[in-house]
C-alpha cells in the first residue's frame, strides 16, 4: 500500500487489550493502514509479540481497571486520534453460583476499564478524533451463565450513547462495536470451559457457537477491524451514538 493510500497515515491510534484476538488484528489493521499505533495490557510477553509484527506498533504495560495506569498512560501519549477500549474478559456461570468477586471483576474490566479508557482518552483527543468502545452482542441481548459478562456489556452501549450526547458538538464521534462470537482465545477458552463441563468435543462446543449465528459462522476479528477502521475514515462523521452489531444476522 503507498503512502497516499493509507487512509490512517499520521494518526496516533491507542488499543487497549491490544495483545491478542480482536486487539491485535485491530494494532496489525491500523498500523497497514498508516497509523502510530499503541497497544495496551497486562501481559508484556503478549503486547511485545504483536508489536514485533509490525514497526509502527509500540508495547506499553497498563491494567485499565486500574485508575492510576491509565491517566499515566494518556499523560505519557499526549494528544492522540483514536482510542479503542477493547479490553475484557469472560467467566460463566449460573447467577445463583455467581459470587460478588466474579461480579465484580466483570464489570471491573469490561465496565469501569472502559470508563477509564474514554475518559482518559477524552481528555487527549485531537479535533475530529474516534472513540470506539468493543462491546458486544451481549451489549444487545442476554446470553445464559455469563449475567455479570451482559450486564457489563450493556453497561457499555449506555455509556457509549450517554458520552455521545455530551461530545455532539465537539467533531468527534463515539460509537460501539457489537460482534457476535469471535475467533480469538476468548472463544477458544469458552469451547475448553464447555468441553471440561459437559464432556463435549471441540467440534460439538464449537457447533453451539456456530449455531447462535444465522450464517453458521463465528465472526473474523477482521471483520471487527474493517468496521473500526470504517469509522476513523473520511466518510464516517455521521455515524455517532451507536452500537453497531457484527453477527451475521444474530442481532
Amino acid at each position: 500500500m503507498s503512502m497516499d493510500m493509507k487512509p490512517m497515515n499520521g494518526k496516533r491510534v491507542v488499543i487497549t487489550g491490544g495483545g491478542s484476538g480482536i486487539g491485535a488484528d485491530m494494532a496489525l489493521g491500523f498500523a497497514e493502514a498508516g497509523a502510530e499505533v499503541t497497544i495496551t495490557g497486562r501481559r508484556r510477553e503478549t503486547l511485545e509479540a504483536t508489536a514485533e509484527r509490525h514497526p509502527a506498533i509500540t508495547a506499553r504495560v497498563a491494567d485499565v481497571t486500574s485508575e492510576t495506569d491509565m491517566v499515566a498512560l494518556f499523560e505519557a501519549l499526549g494528544e492522540v486520534d483514536v482510542v479503542i477500549a477493547n479490553a475484557g474478559a469472560a467467566e460463566s456461570a449460573p447467577l445463583s453460583r455467581t459470587g460478588l468477586d466474579q461480579w465484580q471483576r466483570m464489570l471491573e474490566v469490561n465496565l469501569t476499564g472502559v470508563f477509564l479508557t474514554l475518559r482518559e482518552g477524552l481528555s487527549h483527543l485531537r479535533d475530529d478524533g474516534r472513540l470506539i468502545a468493543v462491546a458486544s452482542t451481549a451489549g444487545l441481548k442476554g446470553y445464559a451463565y455469563v449475567a455479570p459478562y451482559c450486564a457489563a456489556k450493556h453497561g457499555v452501549v449506555g455509556l457509549v450513547r450517554a458520552l455521545a450526547q455530551e461530545v455532539s458538538g465537539r467533531n468527534i464521534t463515539v460509537n460501539a462495536l457489537c460482534p457476535g462470537f469471535t475467533d480469538t482465545p476468548l472463544l477458544e477458552a469458552s469451547i475448553d470451559n464447555i468441553m471440561a463441563k459437559t464432556g463435549q468435543t471441540a467440534e460439538q462446543a464449537l457447533a453451539h457457537f456456530h449455531s447462535t449465528n444465522p450464517m453458521g459462522r463465528v465472526i473474523q476479528p477482521a471483520e471487527v477491524t474493517a468496521t473500526a477502521l470504517w469509522l476513523c475514515g473520511p466518510h464516517s462523521g455521521a455515524i455517532h451514538g451507536q452500537a453497531i452489531s457484527i453477527s451475521g444476522g444474530e442481532t
